[in-house]
This record gives C-alpha cells, sequence and structure tokens, in this order.
C-alpha cells in the first residue's frame, strides 16, 4: 500500500547531526531513531528501514568499527546513516570498500567523522537543490511523458552507480 499523498512525503531525508543524542544508544533507540528520520521518505506505508538483524549483518561484515557494551556512539550512528544511504545503490562489498578507510580513519583518531558527515550533508542540500530545479521543468501529466520521465531517471540512475561502481573499484584495487 503507497502513502496517501505522495506529493507531500519528501524526496529526501538525512539523519542530521543535531537529530543524534550526545549519548550512546542502545538498538533499540537506534532503530527508533532511523524509523523516526526515514519514514517519511519510503515508498510504502510500514517499509522496513533498519532491523536488528540488518544491524547485526552490517557489524558482521565489519561495515563499522566494534560496538561497546552493545551501545551505539554518535559515530556508529552516522556510518549506519551513511550504509543506509548506500544500501539502495550499492552491494555489500562496495559498501564495506566505501568505508573502509573512514572506519580507519575514526579507528586511528585521524579523521573527524562529524566534520565529514557535515560536509557530506551540505552536499546532500546542493544535490536536493539541482534535482529539484530540474524536476520542477520537467513535470508531465500526459502518461506517454510520465513513462518518458520515469526511463530517463532510471537511466539517470544507473549512470550515476555505474560511476559509483568505477570510483569503488579504484578505491578496492
Amino acid at each position: 500500500m503507497t502513502h496517501d499523498d505522495d506529493k507531500s512525503r519528501p524526496l529526501d531525508r538525512q539523519l542530521q547531526l543535531d537529530d543524534i543524542p550526545n549519548i550512546d544508544l542502545y538498538m533499540d533507540q537506534v532503530i527508533q531513531l532511523f524509523e523516526r528520520t526515514f519514514e517519511a521518505t519510503t515508498r510504502t506505508e510500514g517499509e522496513t528501514i533498519l532491523t536488528k538483524t540488518m544491524i547485526n549483518n552490517y557489524a558482521k561484515k565489519k561495515l563499522f568499527f566494534p560496538v561497546t557494551n552493545k551501545k551505539y556512539t554518535k559515530n556508529h550512528l552516522i556510518l549506519i546513516s551513511l550504509i543506509y544511504q548506500l544500501k539502495g545503490t550499492v552491494s555489500i562489498n562496495d559498501i564495506k570498500a566505501t568505508l573502509t578507510e573512514l572506519n580507519q580513519g575514526v579507528a586511528n583518531e585521524t579523521l573527524n567523522l562529524e566534520a565529514f558527515y557535515a560536509s557530506y550533508l551540505e552536499n546532500t542540500v546542493r544535490n536536493l537543490e539541482t534535482f529539484e530545479a530540474e524536476q520542477a521543468l520537467a513535470d508531465e501529466n500526459e502518461p506517454i511523458d510520465q513513462l518518458q520521465q520515469i526511463l530517463s531517471l532510471a537511466h539517470m540512475s544507473n549512470l550515476y552507480r555505474r560511476a559509483a561502481e568505477r570510483m569503488i573499484d579504484q578505491l578496492d584495487g
């Protein structure tokens, strides 16, 4: 079942640094935070955003540095947010390759993950502004025009995904 009012749902929502408490969270609290943050962007009501199994799989695959005393730090939440953003586009192995340097930088204390994430959030604002401006020009009502727009968006998505995969391959190789 799709949401009743698709036009009122945002296309994008990000976990903001201010949304993340300055205390460590247990897994259930992490899941609640992500549900509250990303629910409005889901395609259907009740769509799964994040589960215990997902988090445990991310930990097993070493997509983020180890958790201490079953509590997730602000840095863990930032990394889980990045995983959430990447998982719809690239494979788990590609996510691991992409985040390896971040995890090492956090572990070695050579990277300020909050500053990195703040820069990422600034990029998402610019991306959304560009996307919305392009969409305003292409808003069509005729079904055949909508089909052309769907195909165009899918094609652009594939181009961006392939470009990201090439960059990941360069990180890996």
